[in-house]
């Protein structure tokens, strides 16, 4: 039996992953990630490093991806939810600026992996949130790239209303991002 299930976005190469989650009057258990099992799902890569980071009701961190040191993510909710984007930055990509957002919490369980060349970010939809993802290559502070979360050319709808939230939480960094007009895409450019 698969352990998991790769759901296609309307973005190639991007996926939703459905974990197999088996549960009782305990709780449950699910692994997260095998990696055979994910080279089977043709999802070839060798994950490096983990993070996990804590973030309250507002929070919107992003858009971020790295210039010459491209990261794949596996991103996962364990506490709360969040609205998860992605926006393709790969320059020469059919859907260059789209952008594909994704619930996801700890009571759905689903994963997203994004693949290099996307600039990525997520809105906190509760009050507490953590988040953990893997990333197929070391962080680079140096090589850091963003796009501001509200640029009209991207539009991306962030469910603001709907969850309640009138005014987000952004970090100085993430409120000086330039728009998808003036960035500088590094490995991407081409």
């Amino acid at each position: 039996m698969a352990k998991f299930k790769k759901i296609p976005t309307s973005i190639p190469d991007l996926y939703i992953i459905e974990p197999t989650v088996f549960g009782d009057e305990r709780g449950f258990f699910m692994e997260t990630y095998n990696k055979k099992e994910f080279q089977e799902l043709g999802i070839e890569l060798e994950f490096v490093q983990d993070n996990h980071s804590r973030s309250k009701k507002g929070t919107l961190r992003g858009l971020h991806f790295q210039k010459e040191f491209p990261q794949a993510k596996l991103v996962r909710v364990i506490k709360g939810e969040v609205f998860d984007v992605v926006v393709d930055i790969r320059k020469n990509s059919a859907t260059f600026e789209k952008w594909f957002g994704v619930i996801l919490s700890e009571e759905n369980k689903k994963q997203f992996f994004i693949p290099e060349g996307f600039a990525h970010g997520f809105l906190a939809l509760t009050e507490i949130v953590e988040f953990t993802y893997k990333c197929s290559d070391y962080y680079h502070p140096e090589d850091e790239g963003g796009i501001i979360w509200n640029d009209s050319d991207i539009a991306i709808d962030w469910p603001l209303k709907e969850y309640g939230i009138n005014e987000l939480i952004l970090s100085d960094k993430d409120r000086k991002l330039p728009t998808v007009r003036d960035l500088q895409l590094g490995r991407f450019e081409d």
